[in-house]
């Protein structure tokens, strides 16, 4: 497997590249954003591991232009940005997996196992999932709710498909991290809630049953009010 990385502080960028190597993966490297870029459209990659402060383009906005582009190549951002507003703009920005430095290289090895793993498997669906109205086709990513369509982010469809698939079910925050985020839930950041709050703006404002409930001190679960 092939995969780019990111990284403009060398020694960092060295040591990601040989622990991949020694692990059998084939690596390209790029010190800046415009480069990565380049061999990002240039190159079929199982997976990109970028930073975000970096010159050039910025990881936030490498992401977004990549995925603008059609590029589905799964990105996993390496950051000392450990904010839960950082974290929501990288997910919003088109990466799948957020990892803080500093951080153990057993780790980072894990993540890139399940990111390379979920990007070879060709998933065939056919399946739409229905809840009171909700309805989202897993082949075209629509959603809609009594027919009129909502226009979800990429984060919030997998969100939202995992409560559609849990429907009933009172589902923790560390439920939420660990299944949609791939994450260990961090007790002192938010960024859950904040994508629980992006949902319920976009499926429960503007209809008068409300789908989305918080179970206080347990989690949220998808019911009929």
């Amino acid at each position: 497997m092939r995969i780019l990385v990111v990284e403009d502080e060398p020694k960092t960028l060295h040591a990601i590249q040989q622990g991949l190597e020694e692990n059998l993966y084939e690596v390209d490297i790029a010190y800046d954003g415009l480069i990565a870029r380049q061999l990002a459209m240039r190159n079929n990659y199982s997976l990109i591991i970028t930073d975000i402060i970096m010159p050039g383009l910025n990881g936030f906005v490498l992401s977004r232009e990549l995925r603008e582009s059609g590029i589905q190549t799964p990105i996993l951002m390496l950051t000392a940005l450990g904010e839960t507003e950082d974290k929501v703009n990288g997910f919003d920005s088109g990466a799948d997996q957020y990892l803080v430095k500093p951080f153990q290289f057993v780790e980072l090895l894990a993540r890139v196992r399940s990111l390379t793993k979920r990007g070879s498997s060709t998933l065939m669906t056919h399946q739409t999932l229905k809840f009171e109205g909700l309805e989202m086709n897993l082949d075209t990513k629509v959603v809609t709710r009594d027919e009129q369509v909502i226009e979800l982010t990429a984060r919030e469809f997998t969100l939202l498909e995992y409560m559609m698939r849990n429907q009933g079910r009172v589902l923790s925050k560390v439920q939420l991290a660990e299944n949609v985020w791939d994450i260990g839930f961090d007790t002192g950041t938010n960024f859950v809630e904040v994508y629980i709050n992006y949902l319920r703006k976009k499926i429960d404002k503007n209809f008068d049953t409300k789908l989305i409930h918080t179970v206080f001190g347990m989690g949220y679960v998808l019911k009929k009010e």
